[in-house]
């Protein structure tokens, strides 16, 4: 199990948010690719990246941002999320460096463009399933769909996904604790790699997650909990990697 370092973009700056909201940002870095290489010095294995802007406007804000940061990671695949609506986009991103794109809303509201893509970029394709209370949630975590993450996750089985990033949305950004059961819950529930995301805090949260990884957990994104050090990433990171490999 990997533990996968994130770096939120917004305007130019790295920051984090609280239950997704774009007003409750805090700002750890105006230098984002530098935020890049603290994490790789530290061991990273993979990084989380997120255009925030393009989130919002439905392409990317930050190109130039994310081209420095991929630069500065080298051959350290970096998974990027934000803006990604169409398939030219999707290779775009894959011709400049990116390991795998992450399709949220769009993989719920465009199921035939997941699906195109997934095709096309066999291997490189991620899903993120955000959810309140069992039941996900689109458009910047305002709009609840009515459909339950574990039947949108076994649809997206079907389709070919790499694997699917599972945040709790009450959870992400207040160092809460990871939602284990949840988590293993998806896990459980099929065949794709499930990416823990919401709510890490502490070295704990490593442990309890590493001990349940073998149902299907492959990694857990780590954000606001090593930014404000509640969580040391290298010794979390090292942790993972002797109980997991």
């Amino acid at each position: 199990m990997q533990v996968i370092p994130a770096i939120d973009l917004k305007e130019g700056k790295c920051v984090r948010l609280k239950q997704g909201l774009m007003n409750q940002a805090t700002i750890f870095s105006e230098h984002p690719a530098e935020m890049a290489k603290l994490w790789k010095s530290k061991g990273a294995r993979r990084l989380h990246l997120v255009d925030l802007d393009g989130a919002f406007a439905g392409q990317q804000k930050n190109l130039s941002i994310i081209k420095e940061v991929i630069q500065e990671m080298g051959d350290i695949p970096i998974q990027l999320g934000g803006g990604i609506r169409n398939l030219d986009a999707v290779e775009n991103l894959i011709n400049i460096g990116i390991d795998s794109v992450i399709i949220g809303t769009a993989a719920i509201t465009n199921p035939g463009f997941l699906h195109e893509a997934c095709f096309a970029f066999p291997g490189q394709v991620i899903v993120g399933l955000d959810a309140k209370d069992g039941e996900v949630a689109i458009n910047g975590w305002a709009k609840l769909t009515g459909h339950s993450v574990f039947e949108m996750a076994k649809k997206f089985e079907d389709y070919g996904v790499a694997s699917i990033i599972y945040t709790d949305i009450g959870r992400d950004g207040m160092l809460q604790g990871i939602n284990i059961d949840a988590t293993v819950k998806l896990a459980e529930n099929g065949n794709v790699p499930i990416i823990a995301s919401g709510g890490l805090s502490d070295i704990t949260d490593i442990e309890n997650l590493c001990a349940v990884a073998n149902v299907g957990i492959k990694g857990v994104i780590a954000g606001r909990s090593i930014y404000e050090g509640t969580l040391d990433f290298e010794k979390a990171n090292q942790l993972a990697e002797r109980l997991t490999g």
